[in-house]
């Protein structure tokens, strides 16, 4: 029979963790009397990491290990971990030990009880104010106002998923925070959990206020994604036909006034091209959205080829 719980774990150089966080997740999941497994995904790291999840995948058959080729990103270590995953219920969780595995059991209830995500909320979040809570505040009410999904903490990683939701859904950049949102677009029922959050034992933290403005470029994606993806003729065509509508407007009132009274385009130079270019920049813009709306078909036929390249796996 194969695992009924599956838990994704990226990890980038994250060695003096390993040990404890295999620890604590494998006595969690144990105490829930279902059949587990824990996917580390090893995200090039140089520190030795591999090593240590070798040394203990060895020793466990519940855990296996993805190795990558090189630095992908955390994106693409989730990616390649829910690829992987063999459960009905999918697990994502940070591997620096902030996380806390006492509260899986809570959310897997709240899945049994008919959620397909559980999301944990960092009430009380053990970072600094500046550098992280205070850009996570920002960023998680912009996510909710422009997604719609109203959630409070969209950064943290341990959520919940059932496979069938998560599965088909495709991550690059640095998607995987908007899980969420992208299931949404497909009837996902969404609940949200306050979680402990623990400081950070060992090694520093991989991200800084540059992820913010990465996060901040793919929710421009993920909305595009969430309103326009099927029709991106809608968000062009409009736009495109507003201003076109503008341009044929000054141009006709432009004709109108050389033919009634005799004024020449050259003393309204100024309106007369920015007539112009209204007129053309709208036909162009419908032009765009045709061509985009060909684009997404062939996009929604195709395959993506994935963001990351393995170099081996090991289990048992």
């Amino acid at each position: 029979m194969g695992p009924e719980l599956s838990v994704v774990i990226p990890v980038y150089n994250e060695a003096p963790n390993l040990e404890a966080l295999v620890a604590e997740f494998s006595g969690v999941l144990g105490n829930l009397g279902r059949p587990y497994e824990i996917l580390l995904v090893d995200d090039g790291s140089v520190d030795g990491s591999f090593d240590v999840l070798s040394r203990l995948q060895r020793a466990d058959a519940h855990l296996r290990v993805i190795q990558f080729r090189r630095n992908f990103g955390q994106t693409a270590a989730f990616a390649a971990g829910i690829a992987a995953a063999r459960g009905a219920l999918i697990i994502t969780a940070d591997a620096d030990l902030q996380n806390d595995p006492a509260d899986i059991p809570a959310m897997i209830v709240e899945i049994d009880r008919g959620a397909d995500i559980a999301c944990g909320w960092r009430r009380a979040r053990q970072d600094a104010f500046l550098t992280r809570r205070l850009p996570s505040i920002i960023a998680n009410r912009l996510i909710s106002w422009a997604t719609g999904v109203r959630l409070n903490d969209y950064g943290c990683s341990l959520k919940v998923f059932r496979a069938e939701v998560i599965k088909p859904l495709r991550l690059w950049g640095e998607m995987h925070r908007f899980l969420p949102a992208l299931a949404s677009e497909f009837g996902a029922r969404i609940v949200e959990l306050p979680v402990n959050h623990r400081a950070r034992r060992h090694g520093v933290s991989k991200y800084g206020l540059s992820r913010t403005i990465r996060v901040m470029l793919d929710l421009l994606t993920v909305k595009f994604l969430l309103s326009y993806s099927t029709q991106p003729l809608r968000v062009f065509g409009l736009i495109g036909g507003a201003m076109g509508l503008v341009g044929a407007a000054i141009v006709g009132y432009l004709g109108i006034m050389r033919l009634l009274h005799e004024v020449s385009i050259l003393e309204r130079l100024p309106l007369t091209l920015l007539g112009i270019l209204l007129l053309f920049s709208g036909m162009q813009l419908v032009t765009l959205g045709l061509l985009a709306e060909l684009q997404a078909r062939a996009f929604l036929e195709s395959r993506a080829r994935p963001a990351y390249a393995i170099r081996q796996i090991l289990e048992s």
